[in-house]
Order: structure tokens, then sequence, then C-alpha cells
């Protein structure tokens, strides 16, 4: 298994855009004490997946949403 970028350039986008929709949501007081913390947690791993382009789950089921290079 190498640790090689997986994620695609529109993949990256959607799911720094979503991390930090959920962060601000959870900033805004929109979840409940429980919840929060889970907005947290996931908003924290869709941001540092975007931003590295390494997804661990994508490279256990050996997807990948990047282009084959040329």
């Amino acid at each position: 298994m190498t640790f090689g970028t997986n994620e695609g350039t529109s993949d990256r986008v959607v799911r720094i855009v979503v991390g930090l929709a959920l962060a601000a949501f959870a900033v805004a007081g929109g979840m409940g004490a429980p919840m929060v913390y889970v907005g947290w947690v996931l908003a924290a791993v869709l941001l540092v997946t975007g931003i590295v382009g390494f997804c661990p789950l994508y490279a256990l089921l050996r997807v990948s949403t990047r282009r084959a290079s040329r």
C-alpha cells in the first residue's frame, strides 16, 4: 500500500469546503453537546484528508478519484 495522493482535485475541494462548513456550524452552536464533538472530529478528518490528498479508507478499498497520469 502506497501513501501517494489518491484523491482528485474536485474530491479535495469538496472535502475542504464541507469540513470548513461543518466546523463553522459547530462553532456557531448549531449542534447539541454530544454531536458537537462528532462534528469537530469529522470536520478535522475532512480537512486533513482534503489538504493532504490521501484518504486511508480509499487506500483500504483501493479506490482513487485521481486521474491517471498520461
